[in-house]
């Protein structure tokens, strides 16, 4: 099903990870400090409270252009020598890291293109453009990042500009790791548990190569998309693989594979996907399904009115299932808040769904009077709402195939809906989440 990496990628990426210390991120910190931003550290209450931890949010999201991104672009292009400079950059982004990038080419005067996917939000397409303005064209290619990183690689090659990887090369990943040095200086100590969203791979190898030298004790926990975990899947493989399809929701993270250089940097680190050992220090990766990062986005917002991107909600999304003992001490990574406003219906959506609140079903109804009424009384619950009503079919002129979306008052309503739905004449078919025709449908 995946496609592994041939043997020579992941030896090469060894060799060019030893390169990446906490010396490297210490010198990076000096280097990027004068245009980034020394993000807050925040005590939240209610997630201490609902954990039993003392629990940080480490808003990257009230970063100079929303993300981290910017620390590694900026890291890697303030290093580039005169000639670099005048060839101009290359880069391929879901949207944060192209921001990074145009942010830094319009402050050092860089000319660069930047690539990014057809269903980068247009919110992130706009400012794109405003954070480099005369200094970046945006290019838009194929339908995910993996699409975009072809297009930029085949354009510096045939122009000489010099490409800037958004997680694979090590300049990136010490930028990346220059959020661990300022977590520690604010937090004053080490905390017990990080937990870090991935994407490919680079944010995480910063900040675990930065704790594994001056905080070992602490235990790293990287979270992915489910629909996208591509380091997973490289862990489980032995090296990268290419996934065959991957959910482009979470797009700040929906990677198709995860980096050379750092998938060596995790492994040799001791990353492992499973559960906690109990043991301080581990480095542990787990998925997250996306009804949960919308769960995540929408009690953030709702809660402490923080506009977090599902990749800067997937941190806060894993602490239900995080190794996490109480009294313990515990930082999560808002790594983003580039959301467009217009997603929140698919966000409220996919909340539902998986809060077991929202279901959907085809009823063939008889094509005689009262008949909704009926499926109204007898089969509907007194606190369920019907929140679509579509037919799709209509076999003949005795009954006709409608798509109902139910919305329940809560999650235990299911059960006496299908026990209604089951006594009832009419034929219903409860359409779950994943299949074809759930999908297709909704």
């Amino acid at each position: 099903m995946w496609q592994v990496a041939e043997t020579q990628d992941v030896t090469k990426s060894t060799e060019s990870a030893a390169a990446v210390s906490a010396a490297d991120i210490d010198a990076a910190t000096a280097r990027i400090s004068p245009v980034i931003a020394a993000t807050p550290l925040q005590y939240n209450d209610r997630l201490s409270a609902a954990t039993g931890a003392n629990v940080f949010l480490k808003r990257e999201d009230l970063q100079v252009v929303r993300s981290y991104k910017l620390r590694g672009a900026y890291n890697l292009m303030v290093q580039l020598n005169s000639e670099e400079r005048a060839t101009g950059v290359v880069a391929a982004s879901a949207g944060n890291h192209a921001q990074g990038v145009a942010f830094a080419c319009r402050t050092m005067g860089i000319e660069g293109r930047i690539y990014v996917p057809h269903n980068t939000p247009k919110q992130k397409r706009d400012r794109i453009a405003v954070h480099g303005g005369e200094f970046v064209e945006v290019i838009a290619v194929g339908d995910t990042f993996d699409d975009a990183a072809e297009a930029a690689r085949a354009d510096a090659a045939s122009t000489g500009a010099v490409m800037v990887p958004p997680f694979d090369d090590p300049r990136t990943v010490a930028g990346q790791g220059t959020i661990a040095v300022e977590i520690l200086d604010q937090l004053g100590r080490a905390p017990d548990l990080m937990v870090i969203p991935v994407g490919g791979g680079g944010c995480l190898s910063g900040v675990a190569t930065y704790m594994r030298e001056r905080a070992p004790q602490t235990t790293i926990l990287g979270v992915e998309p489910a629909g996208a975990a591509c380091m997973i899947a490289a862990i489980m493989s032995g090296g990268p693989v290419t996934l065959p399809e991957i959910d482009p929701f979470v797009d700040g993270a929906a990677v198709r594979r995860a980096g050379a250089v750092t998938y060596a940097t995790l492994t040799g680190l001791g990353a492992r996907a499973g559960q906690a050992t109990g043991t301080p220090g581990e480095l542990l990766l787990e998925h997250v399904d996306e009804g949960a990062i919308c769960t995540a986005m929408l009690e953030l917002y709702q809660n402490e009115g923080i506009i977090a991107e599902p990749a800067g909600a997937l941190s806060v999304a894993a602490l239900p299932h995080a190794p996490i003992e109480p009294g313990s001490t515990v930082v999560c990574l808002v790594s983003g808040g580039n959301n467009d406003v217009s997603r929140y219906g698919e966000i409220v959506e996919r909340s539902l769904v998986h809060l077991g609140l929202k279901h959907y079903f085809l009823v063939d109804f008889p094509q005689e009077p009262g008949a909704l009424r009926r499926f109204l009384d007898e089969v509907l619950g007194p606190d369920d709402d019907i929140t679509l009503f579509e037919y799709v079919k209509r076999n003949n002129r005795e009954t006709g195939a409608a798509l109902v979306g139910i919305q329940l008052g809560s999650r235990d309503g299911l059960e006496p809906l299908l026990e209604r739905m089951e006594k009832s004449r009419l034929q219903i078919e409860q359409l779950e989440p994943g299949s074809p025709a759930y999908r297709y449908l909704t």
